[in-house]
């Protein structure tokens, strides 16, 4: 999984049609929260407002994706960044915090309640960290310690 944002009617989805500029993606980040505004929730369970604009959204999964890891270079800790902005948006990081999903295999943190307080782990991050991972004793549950 990656996080790109397109326009929703965009005929083609891909890289070279999706939102990349960091300040409009931090933006756009920073002010999505629950859809509850009685419109269009059923199809689209966020939103983004931006003055009298509404931006709604909907996606596969989690509307936050972590995107990779800045490291702190000893003297700050670890932070993960999300939506590719970079250290426009950022979260700190704490590995122990990483949830894999046993049934889908992937990867979610915690995220801001406001989007659902999980976010997920972009698929190439999260094999990248799937290294470190042990899963707990089989009991059917999903846990995880990162070493």
């Amino acid at each position: 999984m990656n996080l790109q944002l397109f326009l929703d009617d965009a005929k083609m989805k891909n890289f070279t049609s999706c939102f990349k500029e960091k300040a409009f993606l931090a933006f756009f980040f920073k002010r999505l929260k629950a859809n509850n505004s009685g419109k269009y929730e059923e199809d689209f369970p966020y939103v983004s407002p931006c003055g009298l604009e509404k931006n709604y959204v909907r996606c596969d999964d989690r509307p936050i994706v972590f995107t990779h890891i800045i490291d702190g270079r000893g003297s700050k800790a670890d932070v993960l960044s999300y939506a590719h902005a970079d250290d426009l948006l950022t979260v700190p990081f704490e590995p122990s915090k990483l949830y894999m999903c046993s049934e889908t295999g992937r990867v979610y943190y915690p995220a801001s309640e406001v989007v659902g307080g999980v976010g997920l782990v972009k698929s190439s991050l999260g094999f990248q960290l799937s290294k470190s991972i042990v899963f707990g004793n089989g009991e059917g549950r999903d846990r995880k310690s990162v070493v």
